[in-house]
């Protein structure tokens, strides 16, 4: 039977009395502004062992009204709005239920017993209410300003402010399926902002089936606040027509009551401290952004719906429920190990092998993923790579590294880091293919469409060891085959990046982290990566190289082992930017092919630009300015924190 929870929180209002119990929210009471001040706060304490406290704003300049932020951003504060004791109970909340739907049910007994299970699954669903606390105040035609809700420019290169926990609700025009989505929007003016919607996202496909239909807009309404576990739900990558609200239910223990929006056709939350409605103009374009997104990069400014208000309504007393995106760690990865642990069970069911995975931060959520399986066959981490891709939002991950019982826990990141530079075979165990990207990935060979990598790093089974492109022999030499495959039997560890001889290279300057060695280079040029590895293989010899990782100078802080992996993942398009030392052979029978070192491989993850046959443009790091940084930490030392 599925655990009936008590409703956590109802509304915001007793989330920030129980984290101001539970000691997890510092409360400042000094003048600090929507520009950049607020955002910069949340930044620097999400970088707190744990992530920090969430932060309540109680004196914005020009407003009257409360800000929360990073109120998400920890375990115990994500747990506490779920009603479980950590993201394990996440994950043993779900496969109880799942276990109970999928049970056999052959007699009428066995039937029978299913119907409590039924009616209290019934429960979570959404119920309706005539009237709901969103509704206390309201502003239609002339009164609607959004100026008036304390919305924050998040980093200084943004196009403007953005509301970014917007819980976006619109119907299918075709079958009338609700979603509520999460879509940044950045304000325009008094009555109208932008529409942030990707191609994937459900509400572009609301669109696209209203322009079928011969309409020109989609009806929207955009909840902000209300009970917390509403937000997490609406950042949840459910399957198309599964409601979100029908989850939140089920996290909380309780029905989410929802009230009719005052102008649209369309309900929302009744806890939600803000509601704006409106209608999207579907080919009404206007410029939107740039913003300084999740990737650590600012996403780049485009072209996108725009989104009319035609009310605002509000609680009586509202506090603005908001949150900033950027180089992780981020309030947003907490959410993302939440859901890691929620979905685990969701993909066992069609890959039955997995044991358990990770999305360590520095991926942002869809640049890694760590899988660890029971491996029965040849092929295995292949097939398994290659179903993950085949689920939801998990089709955008940019690299996967499968590993079987033999590999490290996948939640210690270090040590699954070593395991692979140890063993990983560059010749043998990688796998390139094309596919569907995330919008925001600014690396790939064109928009929305790149290469994902696929890294087999499972003890290898007959068949799998020689695969066409060599194994380990006795001699310690790098040689082809009689059959054209090549062999090194060199050493399987680690290999010293001191020996590496950089003299007369374009390397500005050099460093090692955990065995990897990182070239800090000053671009001068299209493809100069390129060159350096050229030139590191022709005089190497025929002996191993260490990982030698390409990077900008000063894109990332020195012996930053995570800051590297984020930085090396968001530059690459995996097929066009790792380097191999290749050569082609010709076997007994004539045929010619390439073949690879197995211990060499250069990642070029430089800028790219037209030098580099790149059509597209790059984005900047976000950075806050140091007198921001300056001004925050003073305001966060007279609360408390040493940041």
């Amino acid at each position: 039977m599925v655990q009936n929870l008590r409703v956590p929180y109802a509304d915001q209002k007793s989330f920030i009395a129980a984290l101001r119990s539970a000691g997890e929210l510092v409360e400042i009471r000094e003048p600090v502004s929507t520009d950049l001040e607020i955002a910069c706060a949340a930044h620097v304490v999400s970088r707190l062992p744990g992530g920090g406290p969430a932060l309540l704003f109680s004196n914005v300049t020009g407003h009257k009204v409360p800000v929360l932020i990073n109120a998400l951003g920890s375990e115990k504060r994500l747990s506490m709005v779920c009603g479980v004791r950590d993201f394990e109970g996440l994950r043993t909340r779900l496969q109880g239920l799942l276990e109970q739907l999928q049970t056999p049910r052959k007699s009428l007994i066995d039937k029978l017993k299913t119907l409590p299970m039924l009616k209290e699954l019934s429960g979570f669903f959404p119920t309706y209410v005539k009237r709901g606390a969103c509704h206390e105040v309201v502003q239609t035609g002339d009164a609607v300003d959004l100026s008036t809700v304390p919305v924050l420019k998040t980093w200084p290169e943004d196009g403007g402010p953005f509301i970014t926990f917007p819980l976006v609700f619109t119907h299918s025009p075709k079958d009338g399926k609700r979603n509520c989505g999460m879509y940044r929007l950045q304000i325009y003016d008094k009555r109208t902002t932008g529409f942030h919607v990707h191609t994937h996202h459900t509400a572009a496909e609301h669109m696209r089936e209203a322009k079928r239909a011969g309409k020109n807009r989609l009806e929207a309404a955009v909840a902000i606040g209300g009970a917390p576990v509403i937000t997490f739900a609406a950042v949840l990558p459910l399957p198309p027509g599964l409601d979100e609200m029908i989850l939140a239910g089920f996290l909380q223990g309780s029905p989410v009551q929802m009230v009719q929006c005052k102008t649209v056709n369309l309900q929302v939350p009744a806890s939600a401290d803000f509601v704006i409605e409106g209608y999207v103009e579907i080919d009404e374009k206007r410029r939107e952004g740039p913003f300084g997104d999740h990737t650590g990069f600012y996403s780049l400014a485009d072209d996108y719906p725009t989104f009319h208000v035609t009310a605002i309504t509000r609680r009586r007393d509202p506090v603005y429920f908001t949150t900033v995106v950027g180089p992780p760690p981020q309030e947003d990865c907490w959410m993302g190990r939440a859901i890691e642990r929620l979905f685990l069970p969701l993909m066992q069911q069609p890959i039955p092998e997995v044991l358990d995975y990770r999305l360590p931060y520095a991926g942002v959520f869809h640049n890694l993923m760590l899988v660890k399986i029971r491996k029965s066959y040849p092929g295995q981490a292949r097939k398994v790579a290659h179903a993950v891709w085949g689920l939801g939002q998990a089709m955008f991950t940019k690299v996967i590294c499968v590993m079987d019982e033999t590999g490290p826990d996948v939640r210690d990141e270090a040590a699954v880091a070593k395991f692979l530079i140890e063993n990983v075979d560059v010749a043998r165990d990688l796998e390139f293919v094309l596919g569907p990207t995330e919008t925001l990935d600014h690396a790939t060979r064109a928009l929305h469409f790149g290469s994902k990598l696929a890294i087999d790093a499972t003890r290898k089974f007959p068949g799998e060891e020689t695969a066409s492109i060599g194994t380990p022999v006795s001699d310690g030499s790098y040689a082809v085959r009689a059959d054209g495959g090549c062999v090194f039997a060199g050493t399987r560890g680690s290999v010293s990046a001191d020996r590496v001889d950089l003299a007369g290279l374009d390397v500005a300057s050099s460093w090692v982290a955990a065995g990897v060695l990182v070239l800090d280079i000053r671009k001068q040029r299209g493809y100069q990566a390129r060159e350096i590895a050229k030139t590191l293989f022709e005089r190497s010899g025929d002996v191993p190289l260490p990982l030698i990782i390409v990077l900008e100078q000063g894109l990332v802080a020195k012996d930053n082992l995570q800051e590297l992996v984020w930085a090396t993942l968001a530059n690459i398009d995996p097929e066009r930017d790792l380097i191999f030392d290749e050569k082609p052979v010709t076997d007994a029978s004539g045929r010619t092919r390439i073949v690879r070192h197995p211990r060499r491989v250069v990642i070029d993850a430089t800028t790219k630009d037209a030098r580099d046959g790149f059509a597209r443009d790059w984005p900047d790091k976000q950075v806050y300015p140091n007198a921001v940084i300056e001004r925050v930490n003073g305001l966060l030392a007279k609360a408390g924190v040493k940041a």
